[in-house]
């Protein structure tokens, strides 16, 4: 099944502090709506997320390898920084 981009509308109570910070987000970034504010605002949050979500795994993977596989990698890695050109 395809997923719809179909809005869904829903109501929502939050305090003047955060309506406050909204419009002024809304106003800065030239937004229409406050809707748009918030679908920026939870991508930016999912995409945070997954990063999190990637770093942990791949932390996990580099964790649970022998020490002498662990230091092989390492030493690949820093032979694979001296193959590009410096950003100076």
């Amino acid at each position: 099944m395809a997923k719809s981009n179909r809005k869904l509308k829903k109501t929502f109570s939050l305090s003047r502090q955060s309506i406050l910070y909204l419009e002024s987000v809304r106003k800065r970034k030239k937004q229409e709506s406050m809707s748009a504010v918030l679908e920026d605002l939870i991508a930016q949050q999912q995409r945070a997320a997954e990063m999190g979500r990637i770093s942990a795994s791949a932390a996990s993977y580099y964790d649970s390898m022998p020490e002498s596989d662990r230091a092989e990698t390492r030493s690949w890695g820093e032979f694979a920084e001296t193959q590009f050109p410096s950003e100076d």
